[in-house]
Order: C-alpha cells, then sequence, then structure tokens
C-alpha cells in the first residue's frame, strides 16, 4: 500500500505481532484511516463481552488528564487489559503551558501499566496526501505534538489519501476477496467518489454483494452502483435541509438508514459525510464561488465533491445568509458525534434530532459568533 496507508500499516503490524508501546498519538482527521486503526484495537484487544469494563472513550473537554492517567494505571478487575481513547487533545494544547499534565503524562510512561494502552486522538490536525502541503498552523500543532509525546508515544499519522493509493486500496481488497476488479472499473469508481476512502469502502461492499456469485466487477457495474449511490447519497439529504423542508430530509435519512446496517460505524459515518459536505458549503460561501469551474480552485485536492455533486452544492450552499448559519450546522453536528460516540439507546433517534434541527430556522441564540470555532474541528 502506497504512503497514505504507511503509517496505519506500521501500526497495525505492531497490534499483530504484540509489539505495541503503552501509548499512541493518532494525527489526522482520516476517518476511514481512524476507524481502521480502532476496529483492529478493539478486535484484538477488546472482547465483545468485556467491552463495557476494558475499553473507556474519555474527551479530555470533559474529562481531566489526570483522571485519564488514573484509569489507565488502575487494573481492571473484570478484564485482563484496558483501552483507553481520548479525544481531543488539543485541549492539551491551549489556554496555558499545561506544564503539569505534560509532567503528569511523562511520569505515567515513565512506569505505564503493561496491561492498559493510551491513544491520544489528535484529529484537530489535517495532514494532506501530500505532506509537503500541509497548512503552517497544522504543522506547528503538530511539531508540538511530535516535542511533547513523540519520546512517550507512537506517531501514527491519519493522512488523505489519494488516488493511487485508493486504487491500491481496491486492487488489495478486491484481491483478498477473491474478485477481479477491472482496472477501468477502479478508476471510474475512485474519479466519482473524489477518492473518498470512506465512501469508496463502501461502495466496495455494496458491489461484492450485487455482483455476488459472479466474482466480477466491470466498469458497467461501478456505473450502475455509483447512479445508485448517487440517487441516496447525502447530497440529497443536505439539499432537503439547506431548504428547510423537513419531511423529504427525515424520508431521506430514513432511506440512507434502511441502505445500511444502521449500527455505529454507519451512524458515524453519516455524521462524517454531513460535516464535510457542510464544510464544503462554508468554503463555497467564504470564497463566494458560483460556478463549478471555480469550485476546484477552491477547495483542494482530497476534500472535493464528486463532480455530479458540484452544482448542487454551490446552489445549496447559496440558501444560507451567513457563515454563522452554517457554523451552527457544524455544532449541531459534533455534538450529535459526541452523542453517537456516547453508546445512545438509539442511535436513529439521534440523527433524526440532528436533522430536524438542521432543516429548522436557527433561533437568534443559536447563531453566536463563538460557534465559528467549529467550522474547522469537523
Amino acid at each position: 500500500m502506497g504512503a497514505g496507508f504507511a503509517s496505519t500499516d506500521r501500526f497495525l503490524a505492531e497490534l499483530r505481532e504484540n509489539k505495541l508501546r503503552s501509548g499512541y498519538v493518532l494525527i489526522g482527521d482520516e476517518i476511514f484511516l481512524y476507524e481502521r486503526c480502532r476496529q483492529a484495537v478493539l478486535e484484538v484487544l477488546v472482547p465483545q463481552d468485556l467491552r463495557d469494563f476494558c475499553l473507556s472513550d474519555l474527551d479530555l473537554a470533559e474529562t481531566s488528564i489526570f483522571e485519564a492517567l488514573d484509569r489507565a494505571r488502575t487494573p481492571s478487575l473484570m478484564a485482563p487489559f484496558q483501552v483507553i481513547f481520548l479525544r481531543n487533545l488539543k485541549t492539551l494544547y491551549t489556554r496555558g503551558a499545561k506544564k503539569d499534565e505534560f509532567a503528569a503524562i511523562s511520569d505515567y510512561f515513565r512506569s505505564p501499566n503493561p496491561q492498559a494502552l493510551v491513544i491520544f486522538v489528535a484529529d484537530h490536525i489535517r495532514i494532506p496526501s501530500d505532506p509537503r502541503r500541509m497548512d503552517m498552523e497544522d504543522k506547528n500543532r503538530y511539531e508540538r505534538i511530535r516535542e511533547t509525546l513523540g519520546d512517550d508515544c507512537g506517531i501514527v499519522e491519519l493522512a488523505r489519501v489519494d488516488e493511487a493509493d485508493a486504487l491500491r486500496w481496491i486492487a488489495s481488497e478486491a484481491k483478498s476477496s477473491e474478485v477481479q476488479f477491472d482496472s477501468d472499473a477502479a478508476r471510474e469508481l475512485v474519479d466519482a467518489l473524489g477518492a473518498d476512502m470512506m465512501l469508496i469502502a463502501s461502495e466496495f461492499e455494496k458491489l461484492l454483494l450485487y455482483t455476488g456469485q459472479k466474482r466480477h466487477i466491470s466498469l458497467g457495474d461501478v456505473e450502475t452502483m455509483v447512479l445508485a449511490a448517487k440517487q441516496r447519497s447525502l447530497y440529497e439529504l443536505t439539499d432537503a435541509i439547506s431548504a428547510k423542508d423537513k419531511p423529504r430530509a427525515l424520508a431521506l435519512l430514513h432511506g440512507l438508514l434502511n441502505a445500511s446496517d444502521g449500527g455505529e460505524e454507519s451512524a458515524i459515518g453519516h455524521l462524517y459525510m454531513l460535516a464535510r459536505t457542510f464544510r464544503q458549503m462554508l468554503i463555497i460561501l467564504e470564497k463566494n464561488v458560483r460556478d463549478s469551474r471555480a469550485i476546484w480552485q477552491a477547495l483542494w485536492q482530497g476534500f472535493r465533491m464528486p463532480p455530479f455533486a458540484a452544482d448542487d452544492l454551490i446552489r445549496q450552499a447559496r440558501r444560507y445568509k451567513s457563515r454563522r448559519e452554517l457554523t451552527r450546522a457544524l455544532r449541531l453536528i459534533a455534538r450529535a458525534d459526541l452523542e453517537l460516540r456516547s453508546q445512545p439507546p438509539d442511535k436513529r433517534l439521534v440523527l433524526e434530532r440532528l436533522v430536524m434541527e438542521l432543516a429548522s430556522e436557527p433561533k437568534p441564540a443559536q447563531l453566536a459568533p463563538t460557534s465559528s470555532q467549529y467550522a474547522m474541528e469537523l
């Protein structure tokens, strides 16, 4: 696999060979690679029947690092091993030097609990497929993490995947699935979905089911399935949301949920695509993009929508009166994301409530300027 997968492949090899360090930092906002790492950790270290006793998902905006490290130190009475994911790592790099916090981290890793794995999540940093094009602010954030945690933790880069890596992934998955995937079909799939690995992986699974016993995926199969994907895609949902058409938005949401397994990964995937689409609309609105020719200059590689959606997304973005309305939407999505990851009893209800709020006219209090911070968090 290419450079986009290299860092995660090394991490997965350490996991399989039982050569893990006591701590890691997952740096980057590529959710496909994050989920790849997370699921592998759960499969190897977190038995399904012991998940409630040995898996902790903590948010450093709500839980102090001292409390998190105390949990890592304390052996579980019900499980032989603990895995602790610590989200919102950025809180350790804001509002003061945090000397006590970093001293506590260094103290823990000098003598870590051998029956615990601590994983910090730094998804506030974007690593493009070409690291030389990384934003200067993200570079500074990345270097700060390496300086403070690099000696104690392994660094796993979740960089955006380029088209060549996406094609290699399709070839690898096709081989392991014993399916012939024509090269022109793979190219069409990657081109149509803008090298978006979350979408590509989802459509790959659907293509396997669609072709069944034939074990051969052709260009025609991809064209048929991608067209179907377009018809049920989230772009139709965001169209209904931006038009404030609640009945249609709910109907489209139910269609999306019925077309997927409705599980945690599926729900988070839908949220990821909603956040991505609203971020795209925010940039379109801020840069006053009016036609699809200009959109490719406004959006960078790896963050572009499929070509068929460009005009629709420009039209949707222009329905919003200001960037504050779009950052409000991102704030609502961020809240729903936290709720989903806290294992709610009904994931469908969380998504339904989110869609109803997104399709409602915002109240003045919901358009507070401070909400703009959420535009870059998702």
